[in-house]
């Protein structure tokens, strides 16, 4: 079960989805209709959480790859005054910046929260200023620059080595948010993969942290609906809908009130994680359809890197229905099944052989389909053909391209 307080906010599976409004500084943004002026920034945040707005998230440098660069010193002079003048906000403020002065300094202004989009990669002394304020911290995917892991695989990778690294610097593990790093943060970074990621939130539920999904106005909703930043509001409604059925915790968006509304209804529709807690002993099911986050659950525990390598195929199941294969073929096949710990279910007319074609449900771990079909790949009539089937079949659930490409 997640559940953590973040600058005094509870945020977790049984609280309600947090909603972080946007205050944008940066004259070079993507979307200008976003940008506030100096003069309007405290009207602005009070505005948001009057809608409704549980953080606000304040930033003076344009993360867009296109935007013109600013200096420093710069965004510090937009940045530190505005954060002054939201001491009387009653919400969170959330600082968005790479550099440890800086958010050094805004904390002392008043910020609570620092947003970092590198990962705590673009300036080594963020993590001593987080761990010497005791602050929450979001985190991003991020390698070599903010947001490059193309892929849900490579982002699970990244956050795993920056929730490790921040963790060994001393950064409170109950202090971390994750944000998976949606949008086209470089050019290898396809609609198809921020698809992916939506569709995938879950698998982040492995690092035990708060998901933070940034969403508004990205580019992969332009592409997809061939329109620009100020007219991308219903696909930016759409897509935070999923991300929230999906298992995020916080929605940052430059529009708090319909955001909200389509935020609460997406997650009245999405099951509560069953757990159970007695005493200091607690119980949960756990969400894996991969093998890797079954190995990174594993080490969690203390598990070895051998033996997590061994189990991890035995934890992601596999239904597989064929049709219009002799009932010899289904015979061979459950009796192999059977042989590997799995099974298959098939009519009873394939036993009697009264049929020549039925259907079949294999019902198995991905250790045990891929046995069988190394066992069967050799064997007599289709049963070489069934073994490519099903080969070709589990290469496509893991294939981004063939999952989200239209």
């Amino acid at each position: 079960m997640i559940e953590k307080t973040i600058a005094g906010l509870k945020v977790g599976d049984d609280q309600p989805v947090r909603v972080m409004g946007v205050i944008n500084l940066s004259r070079e943004s993507f979307y200008k209709g976003s940008v506030i002026p100096s003069d309007s920034v405290l009207d602005a945040a009070l505005k948001m959480v009057e809608e409704g707005a549980d953080l606000i998230d304040i930033g003076a440098r344009s993360t867009w790859p296109l935007a013109g660069k600013i200096s420093k010193e710069e965004e510090h002079s937009r940045l530190i005054p505005a954060v002054k003048l939201l001491k009387e906000v009653t919400v969170p403020i959330s600082i968005d910046t790479m550099f440890s002065d800086i958010a050094d300094e805004a904390l002392d202004a008043g910020a609570g929260i620092i947003n970092d989009v590198s990962g705590f990669t673009a300036d080594a002394g963020m993590a001593d200023v987080a761990k010497d304020h005791g602050c929450p911290v979001i985190l991003m995917a991020s390698n070599r620059v903010p947001g490059d892991p193309v892929g849900m695989d490579a982002v699970m990778d990244s956050l795993e080595r920056i929730i490790s690294s921040a963790e060994e610097k001393g950064i409170s593990p109950d202090n971390i948010i994750i944000d998976p790093a949606i949008g086209r943060w470089t050019p290898e970074k396809l609609p198809i993969y921020d698809y992916e990621t939506i569709d995938n939130l879950q698998r982040l539920r492995i690092f035990e942290k708060p998901i933070l999904a940034a969403i508004s106005r990205k580019s992969f909703i332009g592409e997809t609906l061939n329109k620009p930043a100020g007219e991308r509001l219903y696909g930016s409604l759409a897509a935070t809908a999923i991300a929230v059925r999906n298992g995020a915790h916080i929605i940052r968006t430059h529009d708090v009130a319909p955001t909200i509304d389509a935020v609460r209804v997406a997650e009245s529709a999405r099951a509560r994680i069953p757990s159970i807690r007695s005493g200091i002993i607690e119980a949960e099911l756990l969400y894996i359809k991969n093998p890797e986050d079954c190995k990174r659950a594993m080490h969690s525990i203390g598990a070895t890197s051998a033996g997590s390598e061994v189990m991890k195929k035995k934890t992601v199941h596999y239904n597989i229905k064929l049709r219009n294969i002799t009932t010899t073929e289904a015979l061979i096949i459950k009796q192999e099944m059977l042989a590997r710990g799995g099974d298959a279910a098939l009519p009873r007319e394939a036993v009697s052989h009264e049929t020549d074609k039925v259907s079949l449900i294999i019902a198995g771990t991905q250790l045990q389909v891929e046995r069988l079909i190394k066992k069967i790949r050799h064997q007599v009539r289709e049963l070489p053909l069934i073994a490519d089937m099903l080969s070709e079949l589990i290469n496509k659930k893991n294939d981004v391209v063939f999952g989200y490409s239209r």
